[in-house]
């Protein structure tokens, strides 16, 4: 932020503010009038690297001794491959579903990586590109980890719910799957329908949304403390740059797991989910 130093509680507040349409901070959880400007262009953005990634991965892939690159992408492609077998039973399907399993991986663990830049660092750059088109660098805001908003979070599993969806009628046939609607997992006793109906739109309901809520959680939870983190180097003090050096880099070293096992829990769930829709009640 430009001007006079902000307070402990301005600076995470600042930081914890979205770019959006509207020019100010969101004020209720749910406003379907707001779009987060910067979680869609990091999201967008990191999707299309990786899908470049990929591609430049399958186009030098080589027969011969594998470079450090290609052997990356090979343990992936192996791990996605291996689960998905595993998990989804139809091979037809996984030509498709394991592709997509380990794009989401890639994508999801490269937008989490985000987390690991400077807290300050494209803020800063934002703000002056901000000041010089005429804004108020006051309210330059910008958030760099698009999993830790919860409209893209929620995103993503909503995109999840509706590849099951599309599974569901597939595998079932549309009939089929209407008929498990109202009669799993209770039975087909007609007076079970409804109860049937509405235990199986609780559980559709109530994995989405735990689905993204599991990510947007842990990851926001690990952008504040970066943001906690980077208080102490504006202490002023030879304690406050040790703790925030020492603290900073235990805690990015740990991070780097978190990034990296929230990709892949919400990939297996994917599976597991796509999974689920191949199978019979």
């Amino acid at each position: 932020m430009a001007g006079n130093a902000p307070t402990a509680s301005e600076y995470v507040v600042h930081h914890l503010t979205h770019l959006n349409n509207t020019g100010h901070a969101q004020e209720n959880i749910v406003d379907w009038s707001v779009i987060n400007i910067d979680s869609m262009f990091y999201s967008v953005a990191l999707g299309l690297l990786t899908v470049f990634l990929l591609w430049l991965a399958a186009r030098k892939a080589t027969s011969g001794v594998p470079g450090r690159f290609q052997g990356i992408v090979e343990i992936l492609v192996d791990m996605v491959a291996d689960q998905a077998k595993g998990i989804v039973h139809s091979a037809e399907s996984r030509k498709f579903v394991a592709p997509l399993a380990l794009t989401v991986f890639v994508w999801i663990f490269l937008m989490n990586a985000m987390d690991l830049l400077p807290v300050d660092l494209l803020p800063r750059i934002w703000e002056g590109v901000y000041a010089a088109g005429g804004g108020d660098p006051e309210h330059a805001y910008m958030r760099v980890v698009a999993t830790a908003d919860l409209s893209a979070a929620l995103g993503l599993s909503i995109g999840v719910l509706l590849l099951c969806l599309y599974y569901n009628v597939k595998i079932k046939g549309v009939s089929g799957w209407v008929h498990e609607l109202f009669t799993a997992p209770f039975g087909s006793h007609p007076l079970l329908y409804p109860v049937n109906f509405a235990m199986q739109i609780i559980e559709f309901v109530a994995k989405t949304v735990s689905h993204g809520m599991r990510l947007f959680g842990n990851m926001y939870a690990g952008e504040l403390v970066f943001i906690l983190i980077a208080l102490l180097g504006g202490t002023a003090t030879v304690f406050g740059f040790v703790g925030h050096v020492v603290a900073g880099t235990v805690w990015a070293i740990f991070h780097i797991l978190i990034i990296t096992l929230q990709a892949f829990i919400f990939m297996m769930l994917t599976l597991v989910y796509v999974g689920q829709a191949h199978e019979s009640h």
